[in-house]
């Protein structure tokens, strides 16, 4: 079975301090959880450049913003690749926490 590829999600890094000490990371996108979106929002490398645009593009927060590259195959949750309209770039999503343990890396972003 080949090895999927990894999945890069961009967020605060106080937000994944937080999730460090909980031991899982559950916020879905900018301002919104797992639990009120139903899973977290990722994307590929290649996708990363314009999700943060569109995410972050305003951004002046006092974090600075990192992006957390996930191991698939330590998600232990189920991972889809969806598009929000028919025939959409598809997306990767993840239906569950994140353990932390699935972050294989924490990079600077900007």
């Amino acid at each position: 079975m080949p090895k999927l590829p990894y999945l890069m999600h961009i967020t605060e890094r106080s937000v994944w301090e937080a999730a460090r000490e909980h031991g899982a990371y559950a916020m879905s996108t900018r301002g919104r959880t797992l639990q009120e979106e139903g899973f977290i929002h990722f994307s590929t490398r290649a996708q990363l450049p314009r999700v943060a645009a569109f995410l972050y593009g305003d951004y002046d927060g006092p974090d600075e913003l990192v992006v957390l590259v996930v191991d698939p195959a330590l998600v232990g949750a189920p991972v889809r690749y969806e598009s929000a309209e028919p025939g959409g770039e598809e997306f990767p999503h993840v239906y569950g926490p994140v353990p932390v343990e699935a972050v294989v890396a924490v990079e600077p972003w900007g």
